[in-house]
């Protein structure tokens, strides 16, 4: 069966694929062409967003749900090159992903890097586990991330209560990032790209901004808000945000 985060090595140039995952991404492929560089601009922005959540929001602790196949630099090196003490506990629900964190997930001496295999659908797992217990002080804040991963939880799951219920288990001063995909910019094609996945069996919603937003709950939006993936805090000024097909953005806990 094609996994999303098997799709994304695809798109991305890795050889961790399959068959099926090759014949998913294509098909996205040919309803939008640009995949590709959607999928880096999503990468680039969790380099962005965990380079200003250390550097300037004091964030030294991560838990990254949906973390797909390792891409290097992993969060936690962008972490660590600023703060080499940061700690980050990775989820995912696929064994090919399991097989490879072990294998490229490898922390700084000062701080930390676990792996768990667990799924969003249970947050409440995901936080009794022993691994992410022994790694990350939920007293202090935490850097929640959430990158293209809600996009995989129909309307019927409830993501909004499952992000709801994590939201809650973090202190004040903690951070939700989240990137999701969306129709808002070309609704044709994506609705072409969506039915590619669910003919294929996989569940892929895109929602719209206001239906992103909801999962911010009443955090603080950090600036510029939620926006086009390639807007937010972009490194170089001639962005053009409309090309990649997510929304993404960052809020504090009050």
């Amino acid at each position: 069966m094609p996994h999303s985060a098997r799709i994304y090595d695809y798109w991305l140039g890795g050889k961790d694929n399959f068959a099926a995952d090759r014949a998913v991404a294509e098909a996205m492929l040919k309803a939008i062409p640009g995949m590709r560089a959607m999928a880096a601009e999503n990468r680039k922005f969790v380099h962005r967003a965990a380079r200003d959540l250390v550097g300037q929001e004091g964030i030294r602790q991560f838990l990254d749900i949906g973390t797909g196949i390792p891409t290097r630099p992993n969060l936690h090196e962008i972490a660590q090159r600023s703060a080499p003490e940061t700690r980050v506990v990775y989820v995912d629900n696929d064994p090919i992903v399991l097989v490879h964190a072990r294998a490229l997930m490898i922390s700084s001496e000062q701080g930390r890097s676990e792996y768990i295999s667990a799924d969003i659908r249970h947050p409440e797992q995901i936080l009794e586990q022993p691994v992410l217990q022994e790694t990350l002080d939920l007293t202090r804040p935490v850097g929640l991330t959430l990158i293209a991963i809600l996009m995989l939880l129909a309307d019927e799951d409830d993501p909004w209560d499952l992000v709801g219920r994590l939201r809650d288990a973090m202190p004040s001063g903690s951070v939700l990032a989240i990137t999701h995909p969306t129709a808002d910019f070309s609704p044709e094609a994506v609705g072409q790209a969506v039915a590619a996945a669910t003919d294929a069996g996989m569940t892929l919603v895109a929602r719209t901004r206001d239906a992103v937003a909801r999962f911010f709950g009443d955090w603080e939006m950090l600036e510029p808000g939620l926006v086009p993936v390639s807007a937010w805090r972009p490194d170089a000024a001639d962005v053009e945000p409309e090309t990649a097909y997510y929304w993404a953005g960052v809020a504090r806990k009050p």
